[in-house]
């Protein structure tokens, strides 16, 4: 039976079940409290349900065995690493606040959704397919893949201060991290009005080259941060770990707003 055919069987059974779940290691089941879930949605073509079977029948190559206790195998990072989330809408203007910080305190900016584009581009990357398919229908990748890409990432940089840019995308996605990776100490949040984020992306979109950036994929992106990304803003808020910053403001009245939070975390 080819990948297209199983990518069907797949698709079926993952519908039928609405979930789906995977052992990251060869001696221990993946715990039941971590697993993951998406809709029928995301799985509703062939061609998605193909990159799905390649993906968990050939997690091996996309997680290598290293020295760790994490269930993914994550090699440690230094002790002393910093990370800050950076979230907010999509077009509230993080990329172009994250630049700033990064030239004036040397952070390491890591966007989320940059890592994933770079990823389904891959030539013969066995989750190309699935990634471009998510992406396109504004909803959440599976975290496992982000957290690895992230993580391969980060140990690349050589860096110990990161800006992780557009994620975590859901609040398990943002446990998962700290689980495998490190503690974020500190969020970032961009509020900036729909409206706004609409008019700028759109605009965007005229050069982007960008399969998100049209009128339907933006409001399903709306819509998914609404209900599961802005969580992950309330349960980090709690803990006292929020710098909230307002997005009306020209671009260099930001930053000053921002450079306050920043000062913070380091002087920490």
């Amino acid at each position: 039976m080819n990948i297209f055919r199983r990518g069907i069987s797949t698709t079926i059974q993952l519908q039928k079940r609405n979930v789906f779940t995977r052992s990251f290691s060869s001696q221990q089941q993946y715990p039941s409290s971590n697993r993951f879930f998406i809709g029928g949605a995301l799985v509703a073509s062939a061609v998605t349900g193909g990159g799905l079977y390649y993906y968990f029948n050939n997690t091996e190559k996309f997680f290598p065995k290293q020295s760790s206790t994490g269930t993914l195998g994550l090699e440690p990072v230094e002790k002393d690493t910093v990370v800050v989330f950076v979230l907010g809408g999509p077009g509230s203007g993080k990329g172009t606040q994250c630049s700033k910080i990064v030239k004036d305190y040397g952070f390491v900016h890591l966007s989320a959704g940059d890592l994933l584009r770079e990823e389904r581009q891959r030539q013969n990357s066995p989750v190309g397919e699935l990634i471009n398919t998510i992406i396109k229908e504004g909803q959440i990748v599976p975290m496992e893949i982000t957290i690895s890409l992230l993580h391969t990432a980060m140990k690349k940089s050589g860096g110990k201060r990161f800006l992780i840019d557009g994620f975590p995308r859901a609040l398990d996605q943002g446990l998962k991290f700290e689980e495998e990776v490190c503690k974020s100490k500190y969020v970032l949040y961009f509020d900036c009005p729909e409206e706004e984020m609409l008019k700028r992306l759109l605009n965007r979109g005229k050069t982007s080259g960008r399969v998100d950036d049209n009128i339907e994929s933006i409001k399903k992106r709306f819509v998914t941060f609404k209900e599961t990304s802005y969580p992950v803003v309330e349960y980090y808020a709690k803990q006292g770990l929020v710098g909230q910053v307002s997005c009306k403001k020209p671009v260099d009245s930001v930053y000053a707003d921002v450079k306050k939070h920043i000062d913070a975390v380091i002087s920490k």
